[in-house]
């Protein structure tokens, strides 16, 4: 937080104390909600909630507060401001309040509750987490099909003010069976005499309440919208998901996957606000368990330190060796990750990508030898800068095979391919580089006198 915030943290700080409200909603009247939120966070819990209530956009500011300090703050406001507050609220944004609460916070807010939003918030909580369901809001805008446009328009101005949005109508039957959409554009422009019907698109693209997370942003992405409407397994329209809440799933996914491609396990939150506890119980797990899988590394070179003791000089160039067998391992495997997640390749690509990958392996392997073969000349003859050469591109080709193969291989077994981390890439490239490196040197040196320093 930079002076400025400081200073006016502190002015709101003494503002409430004194009980000054006016010049406390003064001084933050021209702040954008999001920016209010940043400075809501840096008050005490008792003065946040007593200027919070009083701010004429308050739901909308509190929707922007972290979301582990929304329900620390939520204990402390008065039962009957919580529950103005949590019915301000989108339906989606309070259902995921709610779920983020202890039991006990869930049995005081409740019963303050109107009975229409305790059923949203109990039906909307049951969907499983990940899916369609849990991510959609119940509110959206409907009209019916023999409606004419002057009609339309009326209801939308008395019954949609709380529709999460309204630029895309969606068309229902008596059963609430998703018909057709309309854009509000063309309810604006059309003819008042016309009907729904008449203006509506039929072809539809939805989504099941069932669907993953992942697949809806995928969805609204690909077709470029502004809402999905969701749907049950009769067509019923149950919700619809916005394009701001499927791109809090890109993030988080995002996220999720770079943390796995660190070795890091996921759900860290705030980075700044996360304790030493917790982000050593994130990262000791495959820190550990990579440990032993260095092992690999120690016993190829105790298999062949013969080779080695003979040839002192190979030791100068094994960590060089090693390391660009796991870069280039982790540059394919990146790319790899990223075009899974994506859906720009599937399984039965993997036959045709790793030949290509084959080629560009082999193209980088020797363009890196022939740099690497000088120093091997400049520092043993001519057969340390062979081995070096020969090994450089063996490694860097079994390096991209293992970079590119592993995603293929741990979606094949309904693993995330992200768990293909670069830590897990290196570990395996290291172990498979050491080995290429010093069973070639044993080939070609076995029978040489050692080569000097």
């Amino acid at each position: 937080m930079d002076h400025t915030d400081t200073t006016l943290t502190l002015a709101l700080s003494d503002a409430i104390g004194n009980n000054d409200f006016d010049s406390a909603l003064a001084a933050v009247k021209s702040l954008r909600p999001v920016d209010l939120a940043d400075v809501l966070e840096q008050l005490e819990p008792t003065l946040c909630w007593r200027l919070l209530e009083r701010l004429p956009k308050r739901a909308e500011v509190f929707s922007y507060i972290e979301a582990d300090e929304q329900v620390r703050l939520a204990r402390e406001f008065p039962r009957a401001t919580l529950a103005e507050l949590v019915s301000e609220m989108p339906a989606d944004e309070r259902t995921d309040l709610f779920k983020r609460f202890d039991q006990n916070q869930r049995d005081i807010l409740l019963p303050a509750l109107a009975q229409a939003e305790r059923e949203d918030i109990r039906k909307l909580s049951a969907y499983v987490e990940g899916t369609a369901g849990a991510l959609m809001t119940s509110d959206y805008a409907a009209l019916k099909q023999d409606m004419s446009v002057a009609q339309s328009l009326a209801y939308l101005r008395d019954e949609a003010p709380d529709a999460e949005t309204i630029y895309q109508v969606y068309v229902i039957d008596d059963e609430r069976r998703l018909l057709g959409v309309v854009s509000l554009r063309d309810l604006i422009l059309a003819d008042l005499n016309k009907t729904i019907e008449d203006l509506m698109t039929s072809d539809v693209v939805s989504a099941d309440v069932g669907d993953d997370q992942e697949d809806i942003a995928k969805k609204i992405a690909r077709y470029d919208l502004l809402a999905l409407p969701i749907i049950d397994e009769i067509g019923v329209l149950i919700g619809i998901v916005t394009y701001d809440d499927a791109m809090d799933v890109v993030s988080a996914e995002a996220t999720d996957d770079i943390h796995k491609s660190a070795g890091v396990s996921t759900v860290i939150g705030n980075l700044k606000d996360a304790s030493i506890g917790l982000l050593y119980r994130k990262r000791v797990f495959w820190l550990v368990l990579l440990v032993f899988g260095n092992l690999f590394s120690g016993a190829g070179i105790a298999h062949f330190e013969d080779i080695i003791a003979a040839n002192i000089v190979l030791v100068f160039f094994l960590p060089l060796l090693v390391d660009s067998g796991g870069n280039a391992g982790s540059q394919s495997a990146t790319l790899m990750v990223r075009a899974l997640a994506t859906g720009e390749v599937v399984m039965r690509d993997w036959l045709h990508l790793i030949g290509r990958e084959a080629l560009v392996a082999l193209a980088l392997g020797c363009t890196m030898a022939a740099a690497v073969s000088v120093l091997g000349y400049v520092r043993g003859d001519e057969t340390v800068a062979l081995v070096l050469a020969l090994s450089m591109v063996s490694i860097v080709m079994i390096g991209c095979m293992i970079g590119m193969s592993l995603p293929f291989v741990l979606s094949k077994f309904n693993f995330d391919p992200a768990s293909a981390s670069a830590p897990l890439i290196t570990s395996v490239c290291d172990a498979t580089g050491v080995v290429t490196y010093l069973f070639i040197a044993s080939r070609l040196l076995a029978d040489l006198s050692v080569v000097p320093v």
